[in-house]
């Protein structure tokens, strides 16, 4: 298993009686920076670019149930997520952009939004009964609400924008609602309307109590706590082993909600959500545990769990949906932020690095609904998902493939991954908890003097990153920065001089007085690893990076009548390798690094501008060989190798940036190496 997931997680700890203590809310130890305050640069700023100039931006006109009538402008149209799905992502990169254009089309919703909230607190598109009566929701007639679930959505929309702007409408807006909700909620629960709501209730407690973090309104813990207790309890399940047991062994609808995978997505962040509230340990303590029984159980070795829709297991066969993938990234974020556990960095750049760009197109135009670990073709048909379509469309890229909830919330995945690569701390400092190119510019020390911080990088290509400080005069701040759990040990220059070391999984703190012209430098040695997978198959690892088989790719355009133009994508050459036994044991010595494309600010996640490559020495497997497009994986015996014929024919075979390919294999099997 990968070491951040080993490393993550000791069983023997527990925190004993911590259920019993109770205390007041606690503040979050990272701090989100200002919307806007942290300028993408080099790749990162380009793959914005490309979703600016793609769906990202114009998602609204070419998607006809936004574009029709859109209820979040008054319309009679879309009144449920998938506007406040777009808007979570294109918010976030209208203000990181600072693009005036995009700004002004998504300030028309959230204006609209803002401007006819009921007298009660209520908002949203008019009800159905609001338009056929001419009245207005209201407590005592909560019930011809709609479903509290896509205004959970909004919520997130707004307070980004309020951290952009800080617009003084929301503030009481948000307090106006929160107070309906409390009133309106022993009328109408969460699940009045449907179980997304109750599934996804800590999506709603978290604004409530951003808001309390602002206003001290002890109204909003009431509020919170009655939420958290109509809402589904993720904290619970995750410190008890019978829910991931039972993910394995339920496959019907009675049981659907609590193994959806974006539920579960949602759901990561709800524990470390409760202890802001209650600074109740056993939260954490069942939040790290259930993640690690989830990932032991149902991960993948891109970093995701398996989910197409229900989670199912952990063959490398299996799909995830680019929704569980982006709200996990989200939860994630937001569990660093509240715990001030580092340690959840890595899973959340290894999602961000290898689960979510191959599943889009480059244009940021197609997505597809399921990606597979093993994919060794894209192409109609049902594969081996627990929801597996009629229609046969959940595999292949498409605007509208598979559900479009997907290609409406894809976009917060770099979005809001960018927004988060830095945090201020409680100390009145940084913290640089994920690395990506970037410039960020805050006001710090006693006097508030404005520095800017220019993040010089090629990661998670380089192991270098550099920080370059700019400012008028010293100034006295604490700088913290990640150590990942898969280096084993950190260096930290400054002016080119050794300041500082760390090892594995450590937060470095660097407290001084910095001088304008100040270069720190930190070097995270990146070594080649290997680790074990589903079906005892084995991955190729090196920092923060997965490789999979480098497949040169045939593209067919298809048109599907309900559900508009889509791509296939099928390996133009054999897949059906094996990793040697010796290189899987050995795979400093027995594989080797080379360099690819340069990376610059033209930087595309695809095989052209694959940046690295690793040689392995392979040989192939006959008789593996996809059925239905699916690449069942050949089985491996106790010692981890395959026991049946294999080619004598011993070949170097490339390995490529998971996060390049299309098609690939990543979970290889072991086989022997050849009779001399």
């Amino acid at each position: 298993m990968a070491v951040w997931l080993l490393a993550s997680f000791k069983p023997a700890h527990d925190p004993g009686d911590a259920r019993s203590s109770r205390s007041s809310f606690v503040s979050p130890v990272f701090r989100e920076l200002p919307l806007g305050d942290i300028q993408p640069q080099g790749w990162l700023l380009h793959q914005l670019q490309i979703m600016r100039d793609g769906t990202t931006s114009h998602l609204d006109e070419v998607y006809n149930r936004m574009s029709e009538d859109n209820g979040w402008l008054g319309g009679a149209g879309d009144g449920g997520e998938e506007t406040p799905y777009w808007l979570d992502g294109a918010v976030p990169l209208a203000y990181m952009l600072r693009d005036a254009s995009l700004i002004k089309k998504v300030k028309q919703y959230i204006d609209w939004t803002l401007d006819h909230q009921r007298p009660s607190g209520y908002f949203g598109p008019y009800t159905n009964w609001e338009m056929r009566t001419g009245k207005k929701v209201d407590v005592a007639n909560s019930v011809y609400g709609d479903d509290w679930w896509p205004r959970m959505v909004m919520l997130k929309v707004l307070q980004q924008y309020y951290l952009a702007t800080h617009d003084k409408r929301v503030v009481p807006f948000m307090t106006r609602y929160f107070h309906y909700q409390l009133n309106a909620l022993g009328k109408t629960p969460l699940s009045f309307c449907s179980e997304w709501a109750s599934s996804r209730g800590s999506d709603n407690v978290m604004m409530v109590q951003w808001l309390y973090g602002i206003t001290s309104d002890t109204s909003l813990l009431s509020l919170a706590a009655v939420i958290e207790k109509q809402a589904y309890p993720w904290g619970r399940w995750f410190g008890d082993d019978r829910w991931i047991i039972h993910t394995t062994n339920y496959r019907n609808t009675d049981t659907l909600m609590n193994r959806h995978a974006v539920n579960v997505a949602m759901g990561l962040k709800a524990p470390a959500i409760s202890y802001q509230r209650t600074g109740d340990k056993q939260e954490l303590f069942n939040l790290k545990k259930g993640y690690y029984n989830l990932m032991m159980v149902h991960g993948l070795p891109m970093g995701s769990f398996s989910g197409d829709e229900d989670l199912n297991g952990n063959d490398p066969s299996q799909g995830s949906e680019l929704c569980s993938i982006v709200e996990s990234m989200f939860s994630l974020e937001k569990i660093i932020e509240l715990t001030g556990d580092a340690s959840y960095a890595d899973p959340l750049e290894r999602l961000a690095f290898n689960a979510l760009p191959p599943q889009t197109s480059d244009d940021y135009n197609h997505k597809q609904y399921f990606q597979v670990a093993n994919q060794v073709q894209i192409s109609k048909g049902v594969f081996d998902f627990s929801l597996p379509f009629e229609r046969q469309m959940c595999n292949v890229l498409g605007m509208r493939s598979g559900y479009t909830c997907c290609l409406a919330n894809m976009h917060q995945g770099w979005t809001k991954f960018a927004s988060h690569l830095w945090y201020s701390t409680a100390t009145g400092g940084l913290a640089a908890l994920t690395y990506s190119p970037s410039t960020l510019t805050a006001r710090l020390g006693r006097d508030s003097v404005p520095v800017t911080i220019q993040e010089v990088t090629d990661y998670p290509f380089s192991s270098d990153i550099s920080f370059r400080l700019k400012m008028d005069s010293a100034v006295v701040f604490p700088l913290q920065l990640r150590v990942p759990a898969w280096c084993n040990e950190a260096t930290v220059l400054l002016n080119g001089k050794p300041l500082q070391t760390g090892k594995a999984g450590s937060l470095l703190t660097l407290y001084r007085a910095w001088q304008p012209g100040d270069e720190l430098l930190l070097q995270l040695p990146m070594e080649i690893q290997t680790s074990i997978w589903g079906r005892n198959s084995r991955t190729v690892e090196r920092g923060p990076l997965v490789y999979a088989l480098k497949l040169n790719e045939k593209w067919k355009k298809g048109h599907d009548k309900r559900e508009g133009d889509y791509y296939s994508v099928y390996p133009a050459n054999d897949w059906n390798y094996g990793l040697l036994e010796d290189a899987v044991e050995k795979p400093g010595e027995e594989m080797r690094v080379e360099s690819g494309a340069p990376v610059n600010a033209a930087f595309v996640w695809n095989l052209d501008h694959a940046p690295l490559q690793i040689k392995v020495p392979a040989r192939t497997i006959p008789g593996w060989k996809a059925v239905n497009g699916v690449s069942e994986q050949p089985v491996n015996d106790r010692t981890g190798v395959y026991r049946g014929k294999v080619s004598n024919k011993t070949e170097d075979v490339t390995l490529v940036p998971y996060g390049c390919t299309k098609v690939r294999v990543v979970a290889f099997p072991v086989v022997a190496a050849a009779k001399r």
